[in-house]
């Protein structure tokens, strides 16, 4: 009988993870360690490691890791294509893990992420899994996504369009059904067309946030590409994965749910603080890319859900409005937003261009229609504070700039009890829910403009009462049919000293900044008063009284 030649049988490994690589020491090392020290195991994992080309020592650590743990990590070198495109890809090409996994070379994974996210999707038949990710250094990721896992999540019912990078587990097979790649004519934001589409093919995408999945760390020098692109390659590379998107998903809500992240995100981020010092040339660029693609895909749902500052942005450079569009970035940046305009049950924000015929942009892109609780809260500043007295009776006198002008009637100050919630606090100030007793407006109140046009000056005249209590200084105001009540900041004004007052019953009255900067009354019997002599009487006849009953 003829002899059986050897026969080698290969395992398949469960995942493959793919590493660009370009300039990313000494980030590198700490990524492929995690890699290697994963729970899934290393008959298990595959590591592709593509070397785009780098200038520094990553090449060379690529090598003398693949070195040691040749059964786990490949290595290819290849000239710079500029982006993490083309390296990602040639590593697809190599892969063959049933899923496969991308990792930025300069983050890191937490120890057990390969092997929960494959059990999931194994478990759950997922072709996407994505695990919570933590920013590192100052590294700003969306966390909504995580608040909670869920075992199937879709594009258009969650946070997953603020969630696009490609760092996530994907089925391979359905890598390869769809011919996913990443393009490589872009030099920033060529995960996301990878990501969008596998997302609307997947049959099922699963949230992990039980855990620490992944660790985006940002360079201590900001060398990310992320944070490298000009401003008119990252219009154009977001044109292309908006022109992507509407490939994939027809016009309708479901499409504006992942559009929103793009206008909200990458489109505002062209129009921040940098654009005024921009030539004038690149933001007349920016504002024609910006109006194609408002015109294409800026629905009214999409306005109707867009905040006043970003809506009026756009509005601008929709029109051409390049002169006002930079003086509103220009101002906000350097005096704080406009003060709200009130008329009526509507509120405005009157950026530059506002009923400017030559503008031509209607009321309503300057409409308050979201929450401004912390805008309210930012314009609101103590002036100043003092006592007044006459005779028994006290008054707080205090002057409050507030950050509205036009129907400024239903502003007035209060002195109420309790605590914020801490929802109040990142704000500053909150929205009075439907059912809360409103405080009533007891004292006296002027409002008139203020004298530099940054909002109205609120004086009131407060009566202290004679009661223990702490009570915070409160701003109440009516604005877009919404009550906001603002607690009063004291920032580095001076407070009035305590005050005594009563002369039969004496209290204290003192103006204190609690821990939050904010301004506290608080009011308490100062001693109790010794008793009439007919009350003193009548206790010693009372007292003699029981000892002869005994």
């Amino acid at each position: 009988m003829a002899a059986t030649p050897d026969v080698t049988i290969t395992a398949v490994p469960d995942v493959t993870v793919v590493v660009a690589v370009y300039n990313t020491m000494p980030y590198l090392t700490e990524c492929l360690n995690s890699l290697l020290g994963q729970s899934i195991g290393h008959e298990r994992l595959e590591v592709i490691a593509v070397d785009d080309g780098s200038t520094d020592d990553s090449g060379r650590e690529l090598d003398r890791f693949a070195a040691a743990h040749p059964d786990v990590i490949t290595v290819v070198h290849q000239p710079n294509s500029g982006g993490p495109a083309a390296p990602s890809n040639r590593a697809l090409e190599l892969a063959t893990g049933r899923f496969v996994y991308f990792i930025g070379s300069d983050d890191h994974l937490g120890e057990e992420a390969l092997e929960r996210m494959v059990a999931c999707a194994d478990a759950d038949g997922s072709d996407v899994v994505v695990g919570r990710m933590a920013g590192v250094n100052g590294r700003y990721v969306h966390q909504k996504l995580y608040k909670e896992g869920r075992r199937e999540v879709t594009l258009f019912d969650s946070a997953l369009p603020f969630t696009l990078a490609n760092t996530k587990l994907f089925r391979r097979e359905l890598v390869e059904k769809y011919g996913l790649r990443f393009p490589e004519d872009m030099p920033v934001g060529s995960d996301q067309p990878f990501t969008i589409e596998a997302c609307v093919r997947a049959r099922r995408i699963s949230v992990l946030a039980d855990y620490t999945y992944y660790y985006a760390v940002k360079r201590g020098d900001a060398s990310n590409i992320t944070y490298r692109a000009d401003h008119l390659s990252r219009l154009r590379c977001t044109a292309r994965i908006m022109d992507h998107t509407a490939g994939l998903i027809p016009a309708g809500p479901r499409r504006d749910a992942v559009l929103r992240r793009h206008f909200e995100w990458e489109l505002s981020k062209l129009m921040l603080d940098d654009f005024p010092a921009l030539p004038l040339a690149t933001r007349r660029e920016i504002c024609e890319g910006l109006t194609a693609l408002l015109d294409t895909y800026f629905t009214d749902g999409l306005r109707e859900a867009t905040g006043v500052k970003r809506r009026v942005r756009f509005g601008l450079a929709r029109r051409g409005a390049v002169e006002e569009l930079t003086r509103a970035i220009a101002d906000e940046a350097e005096h704080g937003a406009p003060p709200f305009l009130l008329e009526g049950d509507r509120a405005f924000a009157p950026y530059p261009g506002f009923r400017d015929a030559a503008v031509g942009l209607d009321d309503g892109w300057y409409e308050v229609r979201e929450p401004v609780a912390g805008r309210l809260a930012a314009g609101t500043e103590l002036e100043s504070a003092a006592w007044e007295q006459e005779g028994d009776e006290l008054a707080l006198a205090l002057k409050v700039r507030i950050g509205i002008t036009g129907d400024t009637a239903s502003a007035f100050v209060a002195l109420a009890r309790g605590a914020l919630p801490k929802s109040a606090d990142k704000p500053g100030a909150r929205r009075l829910p439907e059912k809360a007793v409103r405080p009533e407006a007891v004292g006296e109140f002027t409002r008139e403009p203020a004298a530099d046009g940054t909002g109205t000056l609120l004086t009131a005249r407060i009566p202290v009462d004679r009661v223990r209590a702490e009570r915070g200084v409160r701003v109440y105001v009516d604005v877009a049919g919404t009550t906001y009540e603002i607690p009063v900041r004291t920032g580095g004004l001076p407070l009035p000293l305590a005050r005594r007052w009563g002369r039969t019953t004496p209290y204290r009255a003192s103006a204190n900044r609690n821990p939050k900067g904010r301004l506290v009354i608080t009011t308490a019997l100062l001693w109790e008063p010794p008793p009439r002599m007919g009350v003193r009487l009548r206790r010693m006849l009372s007292r003699l009284k029981r000892k002869v009953t005994r």
